[in-house]
């Protein structure tokens, strides 16, 4: 499984953009995709995920203003940010898992990380 991810750049706060993974292989597996991101000094936070069944949730620090979604048809997982802020600025990573047992004794059989895209946000 490769996951690429593009879409990251330098924007003004309360701007916009759009980061797209595109992910390819066998994915028959896969039940979890979510974007997570590194800033400088920080450690890697979710921000947002999607499950197969297409159920979504974000953290808090996003919510109202990030959206993920999926395109089953391209193999693509996205996330819309709108109404960027300055502490947005992080490294953006995509992710997939397969897991297994989520209801009872969440074990994670396999995970896939895409390389990162820098997303800067200027004040």
């Amino acid at each position: 499984v490769q996951l690429q991810a593009f879409g990251g750049g330098l924007v003004q706060a309360g701007g916009s953009l759009k980061l797209s993974c595109a992910v390819s292989g066998n994915t028959a597996n896969l039940n979890i995709y979510a974007w997570y991101r590194e800033a400088p000094g920080k450690q890697r936070e979710v921000v947002a995920m999607i499950s197969r069944g297409g159920h979504t949730n974000s953290t808090d620090s996003v919510k109202g203003r990030v959206t993920i979604s999926r395109d089953i048809a391209k193999n693509t997982v996205y996330l819309q940010m709108n109404r960027l802020k300055p502490e947005d600025t992080a490294v953006y990573y995509c992710n997939a898992v397969f897991l297994t047992d989520w209801d009872t004794n969440p074990t994670i059989r396999e995970m896939y990380w895409g390389q990162g895209t820098q997303v800067t946000v200027s004040s």
